[in-house]
């Protein structure tokens, strides 16, 4: 269970623990109710304080993520859902920047679509759009 924090990153070491915990259940790496490591033992084997372990664990709690029980320590929360529901969150997220990239180009909706379409097309191969192209 190894996490990848950098002292280089812009984001806060907490963030970091909060997003890689999260992929990694987003990805189904981590299954629901599979046991994360103890706040003190992440904390050691990642070099970062225990009060930023617990920050980080404090949020993916009130995120849903994982769930936490007296005693037992913290495990991925037991929900089947989960992958499909922080996957949906995070294409949320993604859908609003890309709205308000639009905004600030001064792209009407149906620039936007032919957009989107353009670069569904190039994800999906046809040689006919260039991927990246612009509306």
């Amino acid at each position: 269970m190894e996490l990848f924090l950098s002292a280089s990153d812009p984001r806060p070491m907490y963030q970091q623990i909060v997003d890689q915990v999260t992929a990694k259940v987003m990805a189904g790496d981590w299954a629901p109710g599979q046991s994360l490591p103890s706040i003190r033992e992440l904390a050691a084997g990642s070099h970062v304080s225990v009060i930023t372990v617990r920050r980080a664990y404090e949020e993916l709690e009130r995120a849903g993520v994982i769930a936490t029980r007296q005693g037992k320590g913290s495990v991925v929360a037991e929900r089947a859902d989960l992958p499909t529901a922080l996957m949906h969150d995070e294409l949320q997220r993604q859908a609003d920047a890309l709205l308000a990239i639009a905004t600030r180009l001064g792209l009407s909706r149906a620039d936007l679509h032919r957009f989107l379409d353009a670069a569904a097309d190039a994800a999906d191969g046809h040689p006919d759009t260039p991927k990246g192209s612009t509306p």
